[in-house]
């Protein structure tokens, strides 16, 4: 028998009568692959290791020019001047206080407001929809002077709450959207018979819809939370007090035009994502399933 092309062979093969026989790219693949993920890593990785770098060499070693990869001379006391300074330690505080405020009046918002959509058909609902929708389309910086104005008329300018109910003002609508469409996934007979088993609508909710909304839950946390944690502009606007700046604002003092402390702010930098790599080590099983459900049906 001559040989002959399997058409159903994996790509990069050819099955003969010999057996399979594989193609250049067939041979080729199993390093190639590996190694374009690993170039493509290193790529995302590169500015965090520069980072790390610059904040264990002298101020004044980070704008030499020519520079270095590493730093000519290791400078490890920075790390305990930045969590030694009270101005950074405010800042965390007020940054953790927002971040954490915003994402649960967001998530204790958002879950009855998709829950009632997803399972009521009243007047008007995909008008609300939408209109939460089209909130997504509006940036922060767009608004801000209106934003600024109505909290002065409120007098609550250079407070926590402010920020709090902005930063979750401008991200309910994504968790609404998430968890509405987890909702709207999970079968009515679901909820049938825990009726029928006596449950309330609140015990319902609570005890066997909340359960199988999870990963939309915590995909709604994580990004409420990563959002908030990273804005300025609103920031930058409303908070006057060195003590109640955020993070994202408050390293900025660390170089101005007076004084520059490089290490020191990038130091503070990668302080500040600690709490994010945190919550995405606890959360990211929960997260990865949030992100993929719905993509078989």
């Amino acid at each position: 028998m001559s040989a002959a092309t399997d058409t159903s062979a994996r790509p990069g093969a050819v099955r003969t009568e010999g057996g399979t026989r594989h193609t250049g790219w067939g041979r080729h693949r199993t390093w190639v692959l590996p190694l374009g993920g690993l170039a493509l890593a290193l790529v995302f990785l590169a500015p965090y290791v520069v980072m790390v770098l610059n904040s264990l060499r002298p101020s004044g070693d980070v704008v030499r020019t020519p520079p270095t990869f590493l730093p000519r001379e290791w400078q490890l006391s920075t790390y305990a001047q930045v969590l030694g300074d009270e101005r950074f330690l405010n800042w965390l505080k007020t940054s953790l206080i927002v971040a954490g405020a915003s994402t649960l009046i967001v998530i204790v918002v958002s879950i009855p407001a998709a829950y009632y959509t997803a399972r009521f058909r009243f007047p008007g609902r995909m008008a609300f929809l939408l209109l939460v929708l089209v909130t997504q389309m509006f940036s922060p910086t767009a608004l801000v002077v209106g934003i600024y104005r109505e909290w002065f008329n409120l007098n609550m300018v250079n407070t926590y709450g402010a920020l709090i109910l902005t930063n979750a003002a401008f991200n309910l609508a994504f968790a609404v959207w998430i968890l509405h469409g987890f909702f709207a996934s999970i079968p009515k007979e679901v909820e049938e018979a825990a009726n029928l088993d006596g449950c309330s609508r609140f015990g319902t909710l609570r005890r066997v819809m909340l359960p199988l909304t999870l990963p939309g839950i915590v995909t709604a946390v994580i990004f409420t939370f990563i959002a908030a944690w990273n804005e300025y502009v609103v920031a930058l606007t409303l908070m006057i007090d060195e003590s109640r700046k955020p993070l994202t604002v408050g390293i900025t003092s660390y170089v101005t035009g007076y004084e520059q402390h490089w290490d020191q702010l990038f130091a503070a930098a990668v302080i500040a994502i600690v709490p994010v790599v945190i919550l995405f080590a606890v959360i990211e099983k929960h997260l990865v399933g949030g992100l993929t459900a719905g993509s078989v049906k």
